[in-house]
């Protein structure tokens, strides 16, 4: 799931690397090009160190271990609570939309293990769709570094800790260097310190042949992007993808291919675009009264906008 080194690149005032780390790619672009070894050294060490805490595809991580506990109260380090933290206050504030508890259901569903190791296969046999009241995010308690849930929980930090991620490592890099940074954890992008003279230029698109939008991020602004097009599996014969509707347990209905929010933290576009697919068509009115910028693509590729997303293709800003 850690990453494998490809080579760096720079291209007049700013330099980029890319690399592959959890069945995704990251991409590092900074303004000062000679910052970019350092800066890729710091980004590398947070993503190792969240790996390690947060995990559930190893069975020596912290968020594996709680699961084992069965049940009870127990420490963690002080990142994985940092982390653990974000995914609860996200649940919070999307009702529950996006819960972290959702680790057994997507378990049930097939993905038990690192997303390279499942994709284009078939998990097994379908599973029944059962909607009964389950346990959700409001039953784990974090105090300081003591994180306490019953029995069975299985956490699953994927649908925040790449937006944590990617924050985080913006700070990181920005606050080290002193240079202007954009870090990309595949969908989830975050941005610090000063942007290029043209701005944070950014290709929004899936796939080759969805629709496409050319936007420029200002400085410090951030950009998530969710979908059911990747990450999509067979389950006895039926597709599935990883987004889980808490409330059944199953893959989300996709009313939407995809959704890009923009907001000052990836941490808050991330929530929005995730709860979003959760939601489906009510989601524009939550998207409206949030005031965030927000381009969604249905299931037939025709495109929304919501807020101050340009409705122009190419070039505009948010």
């Amino acid at each position: 799931m850690m990453a494998t080194r490809t080579g760096e690149i720079r291209t007049g005032d700013t330099a980029f690397a890319e690399w592959s780390v959890w069945s995704t790619t990251a991409r590092l672009v900074v303004t000062n090009p000679r910052s970019l070894p350092a800066a890729r050294t710091l980004v590398c060490e947070h993503l190792i160190a969240v790996d390690r805490a947060c995990s559930r595809f190893r069975a020596d991580s912290e968020i594996s271990r709680l699961a084992a506990h069965g049940g009870g109260s127990f420490p963690v380090s002080e990142l994985c609570a940092e982390y653990l933290r974000a995914a609860l206050t996200v649940a919070a504030q999307t009702d529950g939309d996006v819960d972290p508890t959702v680790g057994a259901a997507l378990v049930e569903l097939g993905y038990d293990r690192d997303w390279e190791l499942i994709a284009g296969s078939d998990t097994g046999a379908s599973v029944p769709l059962t909607i009964t009241r389950r346990a959700d995010w409001t039953q784990v308690m974090l105090d300081e570094r003591i994180v306490t849930m019953p029995a069975g929980f299985q956490l699953d930090l994927g649908a925040t800790a790449k937006a944590v991620a990617a924050d985080r490592c913006a700070r990181l890099v920005t606050e080290r260097l002193g240079c202007g940074v954009l870090v990309s954890l595949g969908g989830d992008i975050a941005t610090a310190g000063p942007a290029p003279v043209s701005g944070w230029q950014i290709l929004v698109q899936d796939d080759p042949g969805e629709p496409a939008c050319q936007v420029r991020l200002p400085a410090g602004a951030a950009l998530a992007t969710s979908s059911t097009l990747r990450r999509r599996w067979w389950r006895g014969g039926l597709a599935v993808h990883h987004i889980v509707d808490p409330r059944t347990g199953a893959a989300a209905e996709t009313c939407w291919r995809t959704v890009t929010v923009a907001a000052e933290t990836c941490l808050t576009a991330n929530a929005a675009s995730t709860a979003s697919i959760v939601r489906g068509r009510d989601a524009l009115g939550k998207l409206r009264r949030s005031g965030l910028p927000a381009r969604l693509v249905d299931r037939t590729g025709r495109v929304v906008t919501v807020g101050a997303w340009p409705t122009e293709p190419e070039g505009r800003s948010i």
